[in-house]
């Protein structure tokens, strides 16, 4: 699919998605939330990506919602009450889905992030499964200073990355969180000096991932994010459930038999979902 919006390359299994509007700070217009998530989802699809980075170009990783693309028409139109209401519900609905889909996918997801991640760049990274960040990075929950509450997926997400108290700081105030105050509290996995050898460094973690079984990794992500959002009792017997099916001796004895061979193991890639056509 080409796009506006970002680019997308593969290489050995690891998929790159770069926003690629610098001069406007990568805002996030009204097509990307349907070119984005098409693409994720098709990736996911394929069953031969393993792992998904998503990188930025220019000063900033994105400025967040291009409010100006919607417009008062969509976000502040007249008419009946009801219906107007019920119409900006399903678009919240289906921006938050666009983000989403970054959880539903088969594979982990890595943000890489320089400079500004703002407002809906905050929602699209919380969604990621890994986050990293360049020396110069901050994070903002911007939707506060505008007089809104953020509305697709940080206040659900963000207290399940970092202590509840700095969460709560960084949504109230709306404040830059800085890359240093974000590796101490866990909202980002490590900080570079610069924006080349964060993503040489992402890209090496993303090649390790992508080495491993795509059917355990799958499988882990599945039951990380079904314990996040669930009892330990429930998660412990999805997990059983999921063993039950997904537990196969080819992978096992490919992983064994490699290592005796001081050989890289080589695993077949996740059978394709997509859709005949």
């Amino acid at each position: 699919m080409a796009s506006r919006n970002f680019e997308i390359d593969v290489v050995d299994n690891v998929a790159w998605l770069v926003l690629s509007r610098p001069d406007e700070l990568n805002t996030l217009r009204r097509d990307f939330w349907d070119e984005f998530p098409a693409v994720v989802s098709d990736l996911g699809a394929d069953g031969g990506v393993r792992a998904l980075v998503i990188a930025s170009t220019g000063r900033h990783f994105t400025a967040g919602l291009d409010l100006s693309a919607f417009g008062d028409t969509e976000l502040f139109a007249a008419g009946e009450p009801a219906r107007v209401n019920l119409a900006r519900r399903a678009l919240v609905l289906r921006m938050q889905d666009a983000l989403t889909v970054l959880e539903r996918t088969r594979f982990p997801v890595l943000a890489a992030v320089q400079g500004g991640c703002i407002g809906g760049g905050l929602d699209l990274v919380t969604a990621c499964d890994m986050r990293y960040a360049t020396e110069d990075a901050f994070f903002t929950v911007q939707e506060t200073k505008i007089g809104i509450a953020a509305d697709l997926g940080t206040l659900q997400r963000l207290p399940k990355l970092i202590p509840a108290g700095v969460a709560r700081e960084l949504v109230y105030t709306g404040r830059r969180f800085p890359a240093g105050r974000a590796l101490a509290v866990g909202l980002v996995n490590e900080v570079f000096p610069d924006q080349e050898s964060m993503l040489r460094g992402v890209g090496e973690i993303a090649a390790e991932i992508a080495a491993n079984s795509p059917l355990a990794v799958w499988g882990s992500k599945e039951m990380l994010l079904y314990a996040r959002d669930h009892a330990v009792s429930d998660a412990l017997t999805y997990m059983a459930t999921w063993q039950a099916g997904a537990l196969q001796s080819g992978e096992v004895n490919e992983s064994i038999t490699a290592r005796a061979e001081k050989r890289l193991p080589v695993y077949p890639d996740l059978p394709s979902t997509t859709t005949p056509g």
